[in-house]
């Protein structure tokens, strides 16, 4: 959190909002991003253009805020792969379980007042904070 400043936050959640926006006006489509990805594999081909250009932009945009502020953000490292492995594998059964990701109910869910959503994004949060106390002040 030492990076973290409310106008990074303010813009990088208008951008979210934005690409939102702009996703269901020209598609009729929520972006949940582990909705789209799915999509890619066993979607009708002329939906995978869609979905292959908006999970490259996501790609391409990290990039370039990388290469225009290489100084903002440094992963941690020192950890093991298989740990990493194993943390992906429970984020995707998370996702697959909660029949969505956070963007999909924290930003499009809860904006269309869905019910399932504002619990899954509660959800979220709860075992998130849970998480992160455990984390650092039981183990």
């Amino acid at each position: 959190m030492e990076n973290f400043t409310p106008l990074s936050a303010l813009l990088g959640g208008a951008l979210i909002g934005l690409s939102a926006t702009i996703l269901l006006l020209f598609n009729g489509r929520m972006a949940g991003i582990s909705g789209i990805m799915n999509g890619l594999f066993n979607a009708p081909k002329d939906e995978r253009i869609w979905r292959l250009t908006f999970l490259c932009g996501l790609i391409i945009g990290a990039f370039i805020f990388q290469t225009i502020s290489p100084d903002f953000f440094f992963p941690r490292q020192g950890y093991p792969l298989w740990l990493i492995a194993i943390g992906g594998f429970l984020v995707g059964v998370g996702t697959r379980l909660g029949n969505g990701c956070t963007s999909g109910h924290g930003i499009c869910g809860i904006a269309s007042l869905s019910r399932r959503s504002i619990f899954a994004t509660l959800t979220f949060m709860g075992t998130g904070m849970a998480t992160v106390y455990i984390a650092r002040h039981l183990l």
